[in-house]
């Protein structure tokens, strides 16, 4: 689901008139220039520089783009991959007299993109597609590759059980980065990106003519044997799809080349760990010879096929049952983090970077999920209300100014997060404060350019902009 953060015209269900859509461009290009400068002109004002030894995370993720570049490929005899062309790949399966969509991408635009590139390899008609799970990246485009061959759409119930709440676009943080100048953007972490080009929009979507509830639906489709997998993981509705003659398996959103976003930070509910780690072990089971994930690029070969697999389900195996463990301990979550790593050749592992999900958020979220928001301590049974927890700070720091002293002699020293906390203190209650806005500003901007993991870029950078939104240039 996604929500643009800054604009309420735009929801993750809403339609966008053309006129709308290239105002809304416009507008927020000019503000986001507007902003940037703002912030290169804070980063001298305070006197930071830095070199690229300084980033990077960012380097790494820069580099990880590559992924995303527009290809075509032939995974094996019959079966096809548009990767780069949207958000979510689509996935072609070549039948006798027909073919078979695995996925539709995010929008109608993106979907003709896709249905030109594949060119002849997709033979008419559609016989069917498969929704590999209900999150709008991968359904958003079935209007253009159902044409008038009325397909049947294949998914899993309970279908789309997991919506989010969202968070209102309250702060201004968008971890897709959708606002953000060209400039500032690398990519969205297992998607080169998502609504910078064409708005979020449902206008492709077609709802599934069959669905299944059971742990298997196996099929014949265009002389094609399929097996439908219930595989939950990045949402219970989750399915993989198995070819068991060419040994190929499309997993959806349960494997891809970063830590999964097991604990997402858009505003919804945890993605329980367990599901990931037996869906992966039924993977491992069939012993595929490709795989197929609708984000990022396909593995070949069987065995780099089972030690990518191995390596995902066996680190998001080994998060979990450190924390449990530190949890039996009596831990909290902010002692828990300190500790709860993947094991040094895990870390290590290229299925395992954290350009979109997080290890530390991970460990936060199954303890939120397990034992509930009381970390254990009596003191936060009914602990101050936060305006007067951090109006009571301010005073005994010295007040406010003293306060946005100390914050800018925090981001001199580079000791960012302190410094946007210190600004936290001041703008509780006084929100309209210009120094404690520009000070947090500067401190966010400076935590996103170091960021290996696109989400907290982009959230951290979109959130800097909005604080900068409207104030006056110095």
């Amino acid at each position: 689901m996604f929500t643009t953060g800054t604009d309420s015209t735009i929801t993750a269900f809403g339609q966008v008139s053309p006129r709308r859509r290239s105002i809304h461009r416009a507008s927020v290009k000019v503000l986001a220039c507007r902003a940037l400068g703002a912030l290169v002109a804070l980063s001298f004002a305070v006197g930071i520089s830095a070199t690229a030894q300084d980033y990077p995370g960012r380097a790494k993720l820069k580099a990880h783009s590559a992924e995303f570049r527009k290809e075509v490929i032939q995974v094996t005899d019959g079966v096809y991959v548009a990767v780069g062309y949207s958000a979510s790949n689509v996935i072609l399966i070549q039948g006798s007299g027909g073919s078979i969509i695995v996925d539709t991408s995010t929008d109608p635009t993106a979907a003709r993109a896709i249905r030109t590139a594949f060119g002849n390899r997709l033979i008419s008609p559609v016989r069917a597609i498969v929704y590999t799970h209900s999150h709008q990246d991968h359904t958003g485009g079935a209007t253009v590759f159902a044409g008038n061959d009325h397909p049947e759409i294949y998914a899993h119930q309970p279908w789309g059980a997991d919506a989010a709440i969202g968070r209102a676009g309250r702060d201004g943080g968008d971890q897709f980065g959708m606002s953000l100048p060209d400039s500032l953007f690398i990519n969205a972490g297992v998607q080169l990106e998502v609504g910078r080009v064409t708005p979020p929009t449902r206008a492709g979507y077609l709802a599934p003519t069959r669905t299944f509830s059971g742990s298997e639906l196996s099929l014949t489709v265009a002389g094609v044997r399929l097996q439908l997998l219930s595989t939950p993981g990045e949402t219970a509705d989750s399915i993989s799809a198995w070819l068991p003659d060419k040994r190929a398996l499309m997993p959806g959103d349960d494997f891809y080349r970063s830590f999964p976003n097991i604990s997402p930070i858009r505003g919804s509910r945890l993605r329980p760990p367990e599901d990931y780690i037996a869906s992966l072990g039924k993977m491992i089971a069939l012993a595929p010879e490709e795989v197929v994930p609708s984000h990022t690029r396909p593995v070949i070969g069987a065995a780099a096929v089972r030690a990518a697999l191995t390596a995902y389900r066996d680190g998001i195996k080994s998060i979990l049952d450190q924390t449990l463990e530190g949890m039996k301990r009596g831990e909290r979550p902010d002692e828990l983090v300190e500790h709860v790593k993947l094991p040094p050749d895990l870390a290590a592992n290229p299925w395992l970077q954290e350009f979109y999900g997080s290890v530390e958020w991970t460990v936060r979220g199954i303890y939120a999920d397990r034992i509930g928001w009381f970390d254990g301590n009596a003191t936060n049974l009914f602990p101050l209300p936060g305006k007067d927890r951090e109006a009571r700070l301010v005073k005994l720091i010295g007040g406010p100014d003293q306060v946005l002293s100390k914050g800018r002699e925090a981001l001199a020293a580079r000791d960012f997060t302190w410094a946007a906390e210190l600004a936290d203190y001041v703008l509780a209650n006084d929100p309209a404060n210009v120094p404690a806005k520009r000070l947090k500003a500067q401190a966010l901007m400076e935590l996103g350019q170091r960021q290996i993991n696109a989400i907290a870029r982009n959230y951290y950078l979109t959130s800097a902009m909005f604080l900068l939104k409207g104030l006056p240039r110095q």
